[in-house]
């Protein structure tokens, strides 16, 4: 009787233990199916505030379309491939979709009003973190040197000694710099205090030159530290 009563109990928790193993699977499947949905280029730009805005200063850069078709797209830049440091930027994302709800950047006036808080802010993400994203791609450790030009392969050497990351020399490389202050004249309303950045007036410059060199603001960043030059 009590031997019977045991079966009982024992094949109660194995099918307990198997349903909850199943809902558990199916927990996860789900849950991750939808974290990379949300994890990629067409979901980015789904919103109209980055379709318009930035992920058209995207298409004019390197990242978006090169001679070998190796394309780095907007959760490649953005999001960290690391399970962990993901879920944290997913976590961060949420006050992105409350500004959303808002409108706070939902015209490009608007957009371009907030430029210089949204590019300092990421810039100190990706200072903070080593320039996580660029490193899925770009690495100390695995450039070959005796193939990059003279200024490239020095600069970069030397901000590995110096232990520089990534944002620090390329910023502007995937979209146009906000207007840069450098502490000189007069103050520029809304610019970014960083001496690093390109100047407003250089970037300008060059975006104005587009049809003489195919060059805009978005990838004057590339044009500094290409190789050779």
């Amino acid at each position: 009787m009590i031997g019977s009563a045991f079966s009982k109990i024992k094949a109660l928790a194995f099918s307990g233990f198997g349903i909850a193993f199943v809902v558990g699977i199916m927990f996860w499947g789900g849950f991750n199916t939808v974290l990379e949905l949300t994890n990629t280029e067409a979901f980015c730009i789904s919103c109209h505030e980055m379709e318009k805005n930035v992920y058209q200063e995207y298409r004019n850069t390197i990242h978006y379309s090169n001679r070998t078709g190796v394309r780095a797209t907007c959760p490649d830049c953005h999001v960290p491939k690391e399970w962990g440091p993901k879920i944290v930027r997913k976590i961060q994302a949420s006050n992105e979709v409350f500004h959303k709800i808002l409108g706070t950047i939902s015209t490009p006036e608007k957009f371009n009003a907030k430029r210089a808080v949204l590019a300092q802010n990421e810039w100190n993400r990706m200072k903070k973190n080593d320039s996580q994203e660029c490193r899925n791609c770009h690495h100390f450790d695995y450039m070959d040197y005796a193939e990059q030009g003279r200024r490239a392969s020095s600069t970069h050497q030397l901000g590995w000694q110096q232990g520089k990351t990534c944002i620090d020399c390329h910023k502007g490389i995937a979209h146009n710099m906000p207007p840069v202050d450098q502490s000189i004249g007069i103050g520029k309303e809304g610019a970014v205090m960083d001496a690093g950045a390109i100047p407003a007036k250089t970037a300008t410059t060059a975006a104005a030159a587009d049809g003489k060199t195919g060059l805009d603001a978005s990838s004057f960043g590339a044009l500094r530290s290409a190789p050779g030059k």
